[in-house]
């Protein structure tokens, strides 16, 4: 198998890449990175120097960030869905909703929880309010700019969706959608329905219980019933 990739079951953008991969039934070699684990981390380190997850190793090329990497697997591996189009111009709506997510909503998503990680006395709690505010704002630009089709940028499920489930999922923990988010909320339902998503979210459920704001994820997610 020439496929591999380095990830976490509770990393959100790992989440990202895997919904890619489970899409279309790509075959890879799962596996799982501990970097709390110093000697670990030096020789993931040494792949690539970041020694952020995911990361993806095709044979002897090494691929890093996840928009990145779904594009190398629609180019390099395709499958039936294919998750970057062929249209330039649908190309490039593709990539504007999926920098949307990443941006702004999984970056401070990530900060917040971040700071969650951090002793009390050492959080920057100002820092953690405009995260929740930036959040507000990004469900907001998403609500007004989401049109009546099925998924964030057409009608065809794209990598912009594999951006918005992990960020819209981990999100809503922090700051659930309002009464007003009526389409985010129903472009969310869509998403978990997705067999790719749900997938990604049951692989999680063993380590959810490490996940900072456990509490407020609900229910439906961490079990069959």
């Amino acid at each position: 198998m020439s496929l591999t990739l380095y990830s976490h079951p509770l990393s959100s953008y790992c989440w990202k890449v895997l919904i890619a991969l489970y899409e279309n039934g790509t075959p890879f070699e799962a596996r799982l990175v501990n970097l709390g684990d110093p000697t670990e981390r030096a020789a993931y380190a040494a792949l690539w120097p970041t020694a952020k997850i995911p990361l993806l190793v095709d044979s002897e090329r090494i691929v890093p960030e996840t928009s990145v990497q779904i594009e190398y697997l629609d180019h390099h591996h395709p499958g039936a869905v294919r998750l970057l189009p062929d249209d330039f111009e649908s190309r490039l709506h593709v990539r504007l909703w999926d920098r949307l997510f990443d941006d702004y909503v999984m970056d401070p998503m990530q900060r917040y929880i971040a700071q969650l990680l951090r002793t009390e006395g050492l959080r920057d709690t100002l820092g953690m309010q405009q995260f929740v505010e930036a959040l507000g704002k990004a469900y907001d630009l998403i609500e007004s700019r989401m049109g009546q089709h099925a998924w964030a940028a057409g009608d065809s499920f794209s990598m912009a969706d594999c951006a918005a489930a992990p960020s819209l999922f981990y999100a809503a923990t922090i700051r659930p959608f309002e009464p007003e988010h009526v389409r985010l909320a129903a472009y969310f339902e869509r998403l978990i329905a997705r067999p790719s998503v749900w997938r990604v979210i049951t692989e999680a459920r063993p380590v959810f219980p490490y996940y900072p704001l456990r509490q407020a994820v609900p229910d439906r997610f961490l079990s069959e019933g």
